[in-house]
């Protein structure tokens, strides 16, 4: 890839606060980010699992080359989506994920990691992936080992494997009360495999509650163009400044009141000046 490009996550047609339900059905959302402008889809597990049949993975693959999509990552399981007590599970037997990103041409699988005791698992993991010419990612991702820049950086260097890199969120680093910025990019480009974005407006009368190895936050999540929460024009300086050539994944949630469509547009609407 010569440049960056959007990518849409599922996530945006998943029902709210359900990672396993999706809102669109497949057909009529592929349809819809290729009307857009996306170029690519970060598939998980409330569109397509490592249980989906084969052939149903076959027929979504051929819908999406018809529409000239590609798959940006793959997130197998609910549990990865979700974040929850199965999230590493796949460390254990990457086979199936492995499976069902090569299904669908992609060579990006998400995988996570909570506890040291991961670390061997995720070395063995990699190893695998690597004999099949694919990579494994792990997010900056609140209740994680990557909750910080410092802390994904040491996870990176303790796995320490070339297929094992980084999806940079800044969202999640702000949470957390790290720094997202330029410098945070730098440091972080040369394990950079994924961007990821999202937007949290964090202040103490912020309607949700975020859960992090370091307590709870508050805030509310608007659209990628409010400015209370993310800079983007930060973010873009960073990743332009690092040259970073590769995909930009909307990972933001429908709005309240908001429609798939109307929540696609505006985070594309948004983006675009950023990468053309």
């Amino acid at each position: 890839m010569d440049a960056m490009q959007l990518s849409l996550s599922v996530r945006i047609a998943e029902s709210p606060m359900r990672k396993d339900r999706a809102a669109m059905a497949f057909e009529p959302l592929m349809q819809l980010a290729a009307t857009l402008g996306y170029k690519g889809i970060s598939m998980r597990a409330s569109q397509a699992n490592i249980d989906t049949p084969a052939a149903r993975v076959a027929e979504m693959k051929q819908l999406m080359d018809d529409l000239g999509l590609a798959v940006s990552m793959c997130t197998g399981t609910v549990g990865l989506a979700a974040n929850d007590d199965q999230a590493t599970a796949p460390l254990r037997d990457i086979g199936p994920h492995l499976d069902l990103a090569e299904r669908f041409g992609c060579d990006l699988v998400r995988v996570m990691i909570k506890e040291a005791d991961d670390i061997p698992w995720t070395q063995r993991a990699a190893d695998i992936a690597r004999e099949r010419e694919m990579r494994l990612v792990h997010q900056t991702h609140i209740r994680t080992m990557c909750e910080t820049v410092a802390e994904t950086l040491d996870v990176v260097q303790q796995v320490n494997r070339p297929n094992f890199g980084v999806t940079y969120e800044p969202s999640n680093l702000a949470i957390c009360g790290d720094d997202y910025g330029p410098e945070a990019i730098r440091k972080l480009a040369p394990h950079l495999f994924n961007v990821y974005l999202q937007n949290w407006h964090i202040h103490p009368e912020g309607k949700m509650t975020i859960g992090t190895n370091r307590g709870n936050v508050r805030a509310d999540q608007p659209p990628l163009s409010d400015e209370r929460g993310l800079d983007i024009d930060h973010v873009f300086a960073g990743l332009r400044e690092v040259g970073y050539k590769g995909w930009v994944t909307v990972h933001q949630a429908m709005g309240p009141g908001e429609t798939v469509e109307q929540a696609a547009r505006a985070s594309y609407d948004t983006l675009l000046p950023y990468v053309e």
